[in-house]
């Protein structure tokens, strides 16, 4: 079965992410997300995680040594994560990549199909990121439905939670972006708060 090469997404998402970290202040860093799990610091912690995944399957290697959230984070948290994002995007030139069976933490997948995982994961925290420190939170609206398509497929309306770990899809607001609504389909409320 032939895969969407989804690396330049990737890579598009990711940078949009470094963007928003780059505008989060340290006075937000202890601010609640939509993401019931983490905090600002904690998010960003978590998206390096990610960043850290995508480079260990990439090179072959088991991405579960990376821990749930990074938690020694360097002063400069936007130029970190771009150095992250840099050695993951370094991981996959190699085309054989997308076509190879990689461990995830949700099963064994093609790469190509690691990496929508991580697309969606990218748009996603982004919108909590962006939503968390009242930056404008819609991605590139085709990068966005990109994700939204990718999550519709690989995640249920039903059953959530257990081995699925988002709650039940939420009305997005009529008029919501492709990013807002692809948080909306994971679960997440509009504010850490709702």
């Amino acid at each position: 079965m032939q895969h969407s090469d989804l690396r330049p997404a990737l890579a598009q998402a990711q940078d949009w992410v470094a963007g928003l970290i780059d505008r989060v202040r340290p006075d937000q860093l202890e601010r609640p997300t939509p993401c019931p799990e983490f905090d600002v610091r904690a998010l960003i912690g978590h998206l390096y995680t990610g960043a850290g995944r995508v480079r260990r399957i990439g090179e072959g290697s088991d991405p579960m040594v990376e821990p749930h959230v990074v938690t020694d984070l360097p002063d400069d948290l936007a130029a970190g994560y771009r150095d992250r994002i840099r050695a993951a995007r370094a991981a996959w030139t190699d085309d054989a990549t997308l076509t190879r069976t990689v461990r995830v933490p949700w099963g064994e997948v093609p790469g190509a199909l690691a990496l929508g995982g991580y697309l969606t994961e990218a748009l996603t925290h982004g919108w909590d990121l962006a939503t968390a420190t009242g930056q404008p939170a819609e991605a590139d609206p085709e990068l966005a439905e990109r994700g939204l398509v990718a999550a519709r497929k690989a995640v249920p309306e039903q059953p959530r939670g257990g081995p699925i770990p988002f709650g039940p899809p939420v009305a997005a607001a009529p008029g919501a972006g492709p990013t807002e609504r692809l948080a909306r389909w994971l679960g997440r409320p509009a504010r850490p708060t709702e």
